[in-house]
């Protein structure tokens, strides 16, 4: 998952797959290949409605305002990567540990 998650002098960078039209919002693993930490959104990929429902789980997920997350590439594609102002790393890696979901 660390392929996935960039320190920045400004924040942490996030390489996301999103899969947009889920049953859940949920952080679903990091796909190896794609080097990329896959999330599931509830919301459809129409008029940025996954997009603002991205920010906001992000925001509640690392404790941040939805303000400190931005989308810096991939604003109308599955593959995004997001900056998290003033995140550190280490807390970010833990909380999406700690966060990710589990397929029984």
């Amino acid at each position: 998952m660390k392929d996935a998650i960039r320190q920045t002098h400004v924040g942490v960078v996030l390489d996301l797959e999103i899969s947009p039209g889920a049953k859940e919002t949920a952080v679903q693993g990091y796909n190896p290949w794609r080097k990329r930490i896959e999330v599931r959104l509830s919301e459809r990929a129409q008029k940025g409605k996954a997009n603002e429902q991205l920010k906001i789980f992000l925001s509640d997920l690392f404790h941040v305002n939805s303000r400190d997350v931005r989308i810096i590439t991939g604003l109308a594609n599955s593959k995004k990567s997001l900056l998290i102002i003033g995140a550190q790393m280490p807390d970010i890696l833990k909380l999406l540990k700690e966060n990710e979901h589990k397929d029984s």
